[in-house]
């Protein structure tokens, strides 16, 4: 496993909601400087997240590496994959179960006029409140601890999660006054079809962790 492995999962992060905001805030008042502060919000809180469940993972693999040790019986890995394995089904059911919820949310009329700093706040507060984020952060950190894999692998990860999220303020700066209908699509896309991405994605990374269960088997 590498950081390209992971990768995937920032299609979890953005698909739906968060992209839909990101596409309301490419369309307020002040496009760019909004925007922006989202983006620095989603990934301070992208990047936090991971590492959290990173630095978890490895002090209670390096707990568990201890004790087996001592007790001369008990791997690590495969009860990391288990825990991983977990947080996967369980996104997966979450996802299903949030699947009909079609539409934006009521309060999205209420950033049109955001300055950069609202902005960055609800992009933090939307990546800790979604429990698809929590769960995809948690999964993600804890995959990577469990290969032993530095830090820094978790980097490309958090920046590809970031430049998902910049799509539509990337077509406002290419199209200018042509963007309004790239970002119409990116919208409706997100609002009705990401579910079934992030489930292919989910399903995807569960099978990579399958393996490796049976690998280490």
């Amino acid at each position: 496993m590498n950081f390209l492995t992971i990768l995937p999962l920032a299609v979890v992060m953005v698909a739906g909601t968060q992209l839909v905001v990101a596409v309301f805030l490419a369309s307020s008042d002040r496009p760019r400087a909004a925007s922006l502060g989202f983006l620095a919000g989603a990934g301070l809180v992208v990047g936090a997240g991971v590492t959290v469940s990173w630095v978890l993972t490895r002090l209670v693999g390096g707990l568990a590496t201890d004790a087996s040790d001592v007790a001369g019986r008990v791997d690590r890995g495969p009860a990391i994959d288990l825990v991983v394995l977990a947080l996967l089904v369980s996104l997966a059911v979450v996802v299903w179960v949030r699947r009909n919820r079609a539409g934006p949310p009521r309060w999205l009329g209420s950033i049109e006029h955001a300055d950069p700093r609202a902005a960055l706040r609800l992009g933090a507060l939307l990546f800790v409140v979604t429990p698809t984020d929590d769960l995809t952060m948690a999964a993600v950190g804890a995959s990577v601890a469990r290969h032993d894999l530095p830090w820094w692998h978790l980097a490309p990860f958090v920046l590809l999660t970031v430049l998902l999220l910049a799509l539509p303020l990337l077509a406002l700066l290419l199209l200018g006054g042509k963007a309004a209908r790239a970002l119409t699509r990116m919208r409706e896309w997100a609002e009705g079809h990401a579910w079934i991405v992030n489930e292919i994605v989910i399903a995807f990374f569960a099978l990579l962790t399958v393996l490796d269960l049976l690998r280490s088997g």
